[in-house]
């Protein structure tokens, strides 16, 4: 399998400093096959104009967006990335620690790209009477 995506690639299409410009969608596609299948907690498409919608819409919603590159690995047709993301909204910044893995197709290019993380702690912990009880909750799960 002739690999197209390198780790510094990657690196670029997962680092992105507050202020800047998210990837266009000429950009995503030199990476991401045309029949992509995106998955996060919050959502699942198919195809890389529903990825690029997913993405253009995540940049609405928010003030303003960050995401910081930690580790990257590839390895046969698997590649994973932790990372930081970051999102402002209203004033308010929640942070969302969280890896991608992604399956590479046989022509190179990026076939699978589901993200890990966890929404709902930092998007209702911080909220008054919401967060207290989202602790309790993950706590009841983890003792």
């Amino acid at each position: 399998m002739p690999l197209t995506v390198s780790i510094e690639d990657l690196r670029g299409l997962f680092t992105k400093p507050y202020g800047a410009d998210a990837p266009t969608k000429a950009k995503w596609a030199e990476f991401y096959n045309e029949n992509v299948t995106f998955i996060d907690p919050t959502q699942e498409t198919k195809g890389l104009d529903s990825y690029v919608e997913a993405q253009e819409k995540l940049v609405k919603r928010c003030d303003d967006v960050y995401l910081e590159t930690h580790a990257i690995s590839i390895s046969g047709n698997y590649g994973f990335v932790e990372w930081t993301m970051g999102l402002k909204i209203m004033g308010k910044e929640f942070i969302y620690p969280g890896t991608t893995r992604l399956i590479f197709s046989d022509n190179g290019l990026i076939q699978e790209h589901r993200d890990y993380f966890d929404f709902c702690g930092p998007t209702f912990g911080p909220v008054p009477i919401l967060g207290p009880f989202i602790r309790w909750l993950y706590a009841r799960f983890i003792s």
